[in-house]
């Protein structure tokens, strides 16, 4: 998924999300060590959209911290 699409997300949307990559890369490294994944491309693209919804929520807390920082000031 392209950072653009998950931009448009929500927060909890995102977190879900989050939480199905995770599983997705568990279930691929299983299939991976029984010898049955066809596809081991998957994990490295997965791990990519992994990082993407990381740093995307990593950016909505740093505003969130800079406006409580500007409201203080």
């Amino acid at each position: 998924m392209r950072a653009q699409e998950l931009r448009e997300l929500t927060t909890d949307d995102l977190q879900v999300r989050l939480r199905e990559t995770r599983k997705e890369i568990f279930n691929l490294r299983q299939q991976w060590y029984n010898g049955s994944l066809e596809d081991s491309n998957r994990i490295r693209l997965v791990r990519k959209d992994m990082a993407r919804i990381l740093t995307i929520l990593r950016e909505r807390e740093l505003v969130v911290e800079l406006e409580q920082k500007g409201d203080a000031a």
